[in-house]
């Protein structure tokens, strides 16, 4: 299990974000969980990113591989979804997304990886339906002194989510929340994550939002 705290950097231009502002998340990743099927996967992260020091927006992922054979391609399941609030006191959904596929767990030069690919659903006024891929990593360095982590996914979805008639087609998304910790006292660590968004918060544009965290694994 992991929790971390951190303060999320402004991303390029102030119209989204006015300031810094803390965030917290909370990580429990096994690789082979309690059923023995495979590996389970729960994120949920909450920015306190309201003028007020509140809440303005949280978000949770699930997912879990499932494997009854020998061979190393399971099957893959994933959920994520969540809620916020405008700067100027709209609310709004993360529309949940359903995702099912194929994973390949696998190693490389001491790193886990796992290569998902999947069909999925988002929740929609008008709903979509689309290919997603996603890919974890993780290593331990310098025996476990240093550690880096992440997640990248790419998918697509409606331009149209029911409230855009006159929009048509297909946009493409992009997130990633590369990760690096280093170790200083038994499970305290302190490091850095990303969360990089494409063509989510603002069309055709990349933004990055940074952090400064402490990390407790236990």
């Amino acid at each position: 299990m992991i929790f971390s705290t951190g303060f999320m950097q402004k991303a390029g231009s102030t119209e989204f974000n006015k300031k810094n502002f803390p965030s917290l998340s909370f990580e429990y990743f096994k690789l082979v969980d309690t059923n023995g099927t495979g590996a389970f996967l729960f994120k949920m992260q909450a920015d306190f990113n309201r003028i007020d020091g509140n809440i303005g927006q949280i978000f949770t992922q699930l997912s879990q591989t499932l494997c009854f054979w020998k061979p190393k391609l399971n099957v893959y399941l994933n959920y994520s979804g969540g809620l916020g609030i405008t700067l100027t006191g709209f609310g709004f959904n993360i529309a949940n997304a359903y995702g099912i596929g194929l994973s390949y767990p696998f190693e490389w030069k001491g790193a886990w990886m796992s290569a998902n690919i999947s069909v999925r659903y988002n929740a929609f006024d008008k709903p979509s339906y689309d290919p997603q891929f996603t890919f974890y990593f993780g290593r331990g360095l310098y025996d476990w002194k240093f550690f880096t982590a992440g997640s990248f996914v790419f998918w697509t979805e409606n331009k149209n989510k029911g409230d855009m008639p006159m929009l048509s087609g297909k946009k493409f998304a992009f997130f990633g929340d590369p990760q690096f910790w280093w170790n200083i006292k038994k499970r305290w660590s302190v490091g850095t994550r990303a969360n990089v968004f494409y063509n989510l918060i603002e069309k055709d544009a990349m933004k990055i939002y940074t952090t400064l965290g402490v990390k407790y694994q236990f």
